[in-house]
């Protein structure tokens, strides 16, 4: 049976917003700032090596957390495996179908899935986008074989995924990132990481050697070292800009995908809550009202004020040939410092509990993101540390702190757990950002 997503009702139980999960604590903000489902990976067998990931109790412990909440967990095991990868393969297959709790795998090797297949032949299987999907006969192929869902490659336009689902059982579940980072290499599949570090890309502990300067030297003359000319501030070739579809929510779900995908295991949870806020916010508003529908302004300055790479729409509109996604410059936009996320407030005292990030100063002015809602700029009126006595500021990252936070009226607020709060630009030079 084929049919069009357009065709059937838009509720949220139909368009997933799936978010990444590097860690517990960023499964935990993920599940609080509205995902549906979150993805994540044991400590082999994923394509983040580099991310926290889960040890086999974190994964249990984040999984009966989610389902408590009413959030899927989809498990990675997604590289492309050696043979010497096999040799445990089979018991980490049977942790994450018969005790972690997970809902699905993600693979893109047929050998990890006829594993999966025989080994946990209830737990569903996502092709992960490592398999390059690109067209309705791989996704009836896939299907036949008994997988729920495709994660589409990442070069596949709106207009193919339209002719994809119109050719596709309607019970099969289509999937695409709508955001993050996105690689010079075809689905992900690069070799410069290996070349250059040994580090194996496809093994999950890709170096990022996209990321790099890079010149070029004539064979003749090697110490001769000429620049690729893009700036000043060097050549970087391979760099890609991030995919940011905030905007194009309708065309995504009437093209008929039924799960966006935001890209980020080894950002930080800032990070996994702003992008996770918006994305539900502009889904759940698109299903109540698909034809009133109109995109909020506000998610756009949420998401400039996470680190990122400009933004870009991806291949959803343009094909690789007609433009490479490429980032000409080094530089990330880091607008925002997170300086805190909080803990607790105390309506007694009007003090919020605060676990430091960042440097911050009494008389601050701080942008607030919460879970639920929004609320203006607070000012940091009163400041003290861990143990209530009064200071000017917080030097030193992980500080326990205690604030009084008010509203341009100078009333306290209260600020909900998982509130993060952040300082548009820097006040102390030589002051890093945070991961997040």
């Amino acid at each position: 049976m084929t049919g069009s997503i357009s065709d059937r009702k838009h509720d949220r139980k139909s368009v997933e917003v799936l978010s990444p999960a590097g860690d517990l604590s960023k499964l935990k903000t993920a599940v609080n700032y509205g995902a549906d489902a979150v993805y994540l990976s044991g400590t082999s067998y994923g394509l983040r090596a580099s991310s926290g990931n889960f040890t086999k109790e974190e994964m249990k412990e984040g999984i009966s957390y989610a389902h408590a909440h009413g959030v899927k967990c989809y498990v990675t095991m997604n590289v492309m495996p050696t043979e010497d990868d096999l040799a445990g393969l089979d018991d980490a297959i049977l942790f994450v179908g018969n005790e972690s709790g997970a809902d699905a795998v993600l693979v893109s090797d047929p050998g990890i899935f006829a594993k999966v297949r025989a080994l946990c032949p209830d737990l569903d299987i996502h092709i992960s986008t490592q398999a390059s999907v690109t067209n309705s006969a791989a996704c009836r192929f896939w299907a036949d074989q008994g997988a729920k869902r495709i994660v589409l490659a990442r070069e596949v336009s709106l207009a193919q995924i339209k002719a994809i689902r119109a050719n596709i059982p309607e019970d099969l579940e289509l999937e695409a990132f709508v955001h993050g980072a996105m690689c010079v290499s075809y689905s992900g599949r690069c070799l410069l990481s290996n070349y250059f570090t040994g580090r194996r890309s496809n093994g999950g502990a890709c170096a990022q050697p996209c990321r790099w300067s890079y010149s070029v030297v004539e064979e003749k003359r090697p110490d001769m070292e000429l620049p690729v000319e893009q700036d000043d501030r060097g050549t970087y070739i391979f760099g890609s800009r991030d995919l940011c579809m905030i905007e194009h929510i309708p065309e995504l779900i009437e093209a008929g995908v039924n799960s966006l995908k935001i890209e980020g295991r080894i950002k930080g949870e800032y990070y996994a809550a702003a992008t996770t806020k918006v994305y539900r916010e502009a889904v759940d508003a698109y299903c109540a009202d698909p034809e009133g529908y109109k995109a909020d302004p506000r998610h756009l300055v949420i998401l400039d004020k996470v680190v990122h790479r400009d933004y870009d729409t991806g291949f959803f509109f343009d094909s690789p040939m007609d433009d490479a996604k490429i980032d000409y410059g080094k530089t990330y936009n880091k607008p925002a410092f997170v300086v805190g996320e909080v803990d607790s407030y105390d309506p007694v005292t009007g003090l919020v509990k605060v676990t430091q990030k960042n440097k911050l100063y009494k008389g601050d002015m701080l942008n607030v993101l919460m879970p639920e809602g929004y609320m203006g700029p607070v000012k940091v009126a009163e400041l003290y540390d861990s143990s209530l006595k009064a200071i000017d500021n917080a030097p030193h990252p992980g500080m326990t702190l205690f604030i009084k936070a008010v509203d341009d009226s100078g009333n306290a607020v209260d600020l909900p757990p998982m509130t993060f709060l952040s300082r548009d630009g820097d006040k102390d030079n030589g002051i890093k950002p945070c991961s997040d």
